[in-house]
């Protein structure tokens, strides 16, 4: 599976930072998910889970609104708030 980059940052600092299949995210008009090569787009985010998936691994956190911005090469969500609720 291709890969692309994902960044995830709060304003205390960066929670996630690396090369990943796929992320999940809570967008403010829906879930959405992002694989390497998605069209771009940004939007705005509700409070939700945010799921990384990176080869057979999953982290978890939990955001509190924010910005997402999605090239087809990288995506880079700005949360209001967030924290790592989890990983697999």
């Amino acid at each position: 599976m291709a890969k692309f980059h994902f960044s995830l940052v709060s304003p205390e600092r960066e929670l996630y930072a690396g090369e990943v299949d796929q992320v999940d995210a809570p967008g403010a008009e829906g879930d959405f998910g992002v694989f390497e090569g998605h069209e771009p787009f940004m939007t705005t985010l509700r409070t939700g889970t945010v799921t990384v998936y990176a080869g057979s691994a999953r982290r978890m956190f939990e955001v509190q609104g924010g910005f997402a911005d999605v090239t087809p090469e990288s995506f880079t969500l700005l949360a209001e708030q967030a924290v790592e609720i989890g990983a697999a």
